[in-house]
């Protein structure tokens, strides 16, 4: 079993920033057993990634009730699809959760500053639009956290697409949604969706990154628990996906299921 300090320290390990904003994508059964439950690993992570000023935040995301007649969003209903630890975050009083129809986060850290953060979500035309919490993770240079999950759930790389333009990865046609805020109105806002003709869900190929990530080093390898852990640099990895962009001419790197060729991200002689 996993204490509070020995997460610590594993994260003391990775170097990871406490004056930063961090997004943390993770699987609690890879993480195994933390003295205190997952609640106690939920306050070691906002307390440690809080201590400088920084601000530490977990997807709530409610995509599942898309396309139904429930409400996409309800901020007075702390629920999620994506898991029990996101679910645990959502019910807490002590974070700010955006108002992303189907991509919400909570976000803990100073009030006001995870108040600033979250703002614009209630504005966004897509899910990770550059102006969500999502693109805020590169204006701010922030980091992406994988914790027991590969890039495949990366979801800020969706956000790497919108900023870059590249093609062929949104819908063409808005669908509507509902939030219910948490004051109780309800108000409509229509969303673009992620859509590519090569894949019917284009993030189970964000794994083909990873070798281009590592290569140019915009990721920090660590655990937390017994999860294999990736601390990923926003800014970078925009920038190897941008690079890759720049030299694969009019091909989709992510059209087929083969790797990335290495003359793509590589440094040329």
């Amino acid at each position: 079993m996993f204490t509070a300090n020995d997460i610590l320290q594993q994260l003391r390990d990775m170097h990871a920033p406490q004056d930063s904003v961090v997004l943390m994508h993770t699987s609690l059964r890879a993480i195994g057993k933390v003295q205190g439950g997952a609640e106690a690993l939920l306050d070691t992570l906002i307390g440690y990634f809080t201590a400088k000023g920084g601000l530490f935040c977990v997807p709530t995301h409610t995509w599942d009730k898309l396309g139904t007649d429930r409400i996409t969003l309800d901020l007075q209903n702390p629920d999620s699809n994506l898991g029990a630890f996101s679910v645990l975050a959502a019910k807490r009083t002590d974070g700010v959760r955006s108002e992303n129809p189907c991509h919400s986060m909570m976000v803990f850290g100073e009030k006001a500053r995870a108040e600033a953060f979250v703002k614009d979500d209630a504005f966004v035309t897509s899910p990770t639009a550059p102006n969500s919490c999502y693109g805020k993770l590169f204006t701010e240079h922030g980091f992406v956290l994988l914790v027991g999950v590969s890039q495949c759930k990366n979801t800020y790389l969706h956000t790497v697409d919108e900023i870059l333009n590249v093609p062929d990865r949104m819908d063409n046609k808005p669908i509507s949604t509902t939030v219910r805020r948490q004051n109780g109105e309800i108000v409509q806002r229509e969303l673009i969706l992620f859509e590519c003709s090569h894949s019917r869900d284009i993030s189970e190929r964000f794994a083909k990154y990873d070798t281009a990530f590592r290569y140019h080093r915009a990721i920090t390898d660590g655990f937390l628990g017994n999860a294999p852990a990736q601390l990923c640099d926003a800014v970078k990895m925009k920038e190897v996906v941008e690079l890759i962009l720049s030299r694969c001419g009019d091909k989709d790197p992510l059209a087929t299921e083969k790797p990335i060729p290495p003359q793509w991200f590589c440094d040329k002689e």
